[in-house]
């Protein structure tokens, strides 16, 4: 959470320029802090690409505030009925969550219950076992968690990207089902322009229990510039007493896998530097009156 009283912390994900993030990536802290960004998001698609001592003496001298986020991949499903493949994905997360103790990282972040892109028509007593499934892998990642400190913030998909969690009423209910005070909900303004009727009400639904919000434009290019409704966004986190943080996640079909994943055939701004600098000047403006 923010630790600056009453403000709302204006972040970065990685992936507006790079994927996967590697020992080269850790320059991007600079660039962030050079732009005006309080806040920055390292995606870990591969663990062992991490480069943890990089990193922390980029945050010594760049000291903004860090976040992480999960990549869930067709190998990486809490829901799959291999039981190996719900180890793995465990495994990845136990991993995940190590450098987040080794980099005083507080949010490991992302749609952790199932894999991206998993998505059909299934039958109702198979979507309730998958949920079910969903449940108890988030009830061990929860554990694992809270042993290194850190909080998994849950996040709806829109319906392209996943069939089980597409609204905040459904995580949600996840989260309640989870029961555990080291589950969270993160929320994505692309995926809420999707499915939700009322981003504001969405927001309030969510209340306490939301602890990261990735600011998407809903052609998922420089926030401000589309059709998200930006204003009832900042209402609704008004109005909640929100005092995480607001992330700009972008791609750029450079990204070949996470473009693929995400659906990325053309770029979304200019550059990925005007689409970073503009997006944090709109939301400084939004989020911090």
């Amino acid at each position: 959470m923010n630790e600056r009283a009453g403000t709302i912390g204006i972040g970065v994900n990685a992936w507006v320029w790079c994927s996967p993030f590697d020992s080269t990536s850790v320059a991007l802290v600079a660039k962030a802090a050079a732009m005006g960004f309080e806040v920055f998001t390292m995606p870990v698609e591969e663990p062992a690409l991490i480069d943890v001592a990089a990193m922390k003496a980029a945050l010594a001298e760049h000291p903004l505030r860090l976040h992480v986020s999960g990549a869930y991949g067709p190998t990486r499903d809490l829901t799959h009925q291999d039981p190996l493949v719900r180890e793995q994905s465990l495994q990845y997360i136990r991993d995940t969550l190590r450098i987040c103790e080794q980099l005083g990282v507080k949010l490991l972040v992302g749609p952790a219950y199932s894999a991206v892109g998993k998505r059909r028509k299934i039958p109702t007593a198979q979507r309730e076992r998958e949920w079910e499934l969903a449940v108890i892998g988030l009830q061990e990642a929860g554990r694992m968690a809270d042993d290194h400190g850190v909080t998994l913030a849950i996040e709806p998909l829109n319906r392209f990207e996943t069939d089980l969690v597409n609204t905040v009423a459904q995580v949600k209910q996840l989260i309640a089902d989870v029961g555990m005070p080291s589950v969270k909900i993160h929320l994505d303004t692309f995926h809420m322009h999707i499915e939700e009727q009322n981003v504001y009400d969405a927001i309030v639904l969510a209340g306490d229990d939301l602890v990261y919000v990735d600011a998407s434009e809903s052609d998922r290019g420089t926030p401000g510039k589309g059709q998200v409704h930006w204003e009832e966004v900042a209402r609704g986190l008004r109005d909640i007493h929100y005092r995480g943080d607001c992330v700009i996640e972008s791609f750029t079909p450079d990204c070949v896998a996470i473009a693929d994943a995400a659906a990325i055939w053309r770029p979304l701004a200019p550059s990925q530097d005007l689409l970073a600098s503009d997006g944090v000047k709109f939301l400084k403006q939004l989020l911090q009156p």
